[in-house]
């Protein structure tokens, strides 16, 4: 990834103690209280009388909230990514159009932090590994954020930095994040989220270990083995640690990038993309499951697509694979008995669920997979499939039509594909799916 001049990151220091974290949500509480009262106050006065919801979702405290999670950083700003569904979610839409804002804005560490955490990583000399190394980072995410360097012998590397004391935060943070969720409304009341939010520390911990990342990432390659469509980065294992990976750095420009490229070259590439995800799903059980665009970057010169974060990739056994792939034969065929079977199979349902909601799954699962049911390449450009399942699950969600979060497996899963759909629909191409998909049904 290239480092963009022009941008300009806001920096604010990453509160590392539980009281500074807990002050900052308790203090956010506050402020969006205060303006909750200031807005009613307002609404009373023209002779309105708003509803409890009216005066906690104004822009201002969605702006609280944005931008005090964009300064905790750490799970505060990544559990809503994790529960939210991307193509369809039962989440409110007042969350959903928070957390777009949180994937977009990031603040990013002062210099003095940055050389603290260096520090604390390859003790006082750390300097002396580096040619250059650029403060200033060039990405900035939930967990970590990500500079350029050199090394002494002139390799090119990006250096990933974790923010401090995030893992030791996780639990607190979710616990808390997950309070204000409930609190401003934006989480359905008739939903236990309990299971959900203990998977989603599971996995967090998960992405916060960057040793684990690097086994990830050399797995991956040797997945990948021969195939020149794709280029993962080399480790440069001396200098990692479960807070600071360093890497190869990729030059490569944003997938998005190609969107104003030839027919030709968007269609191979879309090719190539939708190729490798269902390797991942149907054959490796390797799924790299953060559907950002980031991750994704594209060398011109060489044509080949880059793959750089595997910090949220997961492993899928054998029988979930099965299952999945049992799930899809029985929607693509049209068999509402084998969708019922292998819904439960997967999470989707379970069999205390009322007969309206098992209809209401079966419907909103044939209206997801459609792509894989047409007749002729799917023209994505020309798809409102995402719209389209918005409002189904709003009005199962205005019917009072609740079942249970699925496992985290499988929301990791539709952010993949949510986010593999998205990018399909920048590039306007048109793919077989059901081509693509048949040789793993068979």
């Amino acid at each position: 990834m290239k480092s963009d001049p022009k941008r300009v990151m806001p920096t604010h220091k990453v509160p590392t103690s539980r009281t500074d974290r807990f002050g900052l949500m308790g203090r956010l509480a506050l402020g969006v209280a205060g303006g909750m009262l200031s807005e009613g106050s307002r609404r009373v006065l023209r002779g309105q009388w708003p509803s409890l919801q009216d005066v906690l979702l104004t822009p201002a405290n969605v702006n609280r909230v944005a931008e005090t999670l964009s300064k905790m950083r750490g799970a505060a700003m990544k559990l809503g990514q994790l529960i939210s569904m991307d193509s369809g979610q039962i989440l409110s839409p007042e969350l959903s159009a928070l957390l777009d804002r949180l994937r977009g804005q990031a603040h990013v560490m002062p210099l003095g932090q940055v050389g603290q955490q260096l520090e604390q990583a390859w003790g006082p000399d750390w300097t002396e590994h580096f040619q250059k190394f650029h403060f200033t980072p060039i990405a900035a995410a939930s967990i970590g954020q990500v500079h350029e360097a050199w090394l002494k012998d002139g390799r090119h590397v990006a250096v990933k930095l974790q923010y401090p004391n995030i893992a030791q935060s996780i639990n607190s943070d979710v616990d808390n994040a997950a309070s204000l969720f409930s609190w401003l409304r934006l989480l359905p009341e008739d939903v236990d989220v309990t299971t959900l939010l203990e998977q989603a520390k599971t996995q967090l911990h998960t992405e916060a270990d960057y040793l684990r990342e690097a086994e990830h990432l050399r797995n991956y390659a040797e997945l990948l083995g021969s195939d020149t469509r794709f280029k993962v980065p080399e480790l440069i294992d001396a200098l990692c640690t479960r807070e600071v990976l360093v890497m190869e750095f990729l030059p490569g420009e944003s997938i998005e990038q190609i969107a104003v490229a030839s027919h030709d070259l968007r269609q191979r590439t879309a090719e190539h993309i939708v190729d490798l995800a269902f390797q991942e799903i149907f054959n490796w059980g390797v799924v790299q499951t953060d559907p950002n665009y980031a991750n994704y970057l594209f060398d011109f010169d060489t044509a080949r697509v880059q793959l750089i974060d595997f910090g949220a990739t997961r492993n899928y056994a054998a029988q979930e694979k099965q299952n999945l792939l049992g799930l899809l034969a029985a929607c693509v065929d049209g068999n509402k008995q084998n969708m019922l079977q292998y819904a439960e199979a997967v999470g989707y349902l379970t069999a205390h669920d009322t007969q309206q909601y098992r209809r209401a799954v079966l419907e909103l699962l044939n209206q997801a997979v459609s792509p894989l049911r047409a007749a002729q390449p799917y023209a994505f450009a020309e798809s409102n499939l995402v719209e389209e399942i918005q409002d189904s699950v709003l009005r199962m969600q205005e019917q009072g039509n609740y079942g249970s979060f699925p496992p985290i497996e499988v929301l990791l899963l539709h952010r993949k594909m949510a986010g593999l759909f998205l990018l399909l629909q920048r590039l306007k191409v048109r793919i077989d799916l059901r081509e693509k998909l048949q040789p793993y049904l068979q």
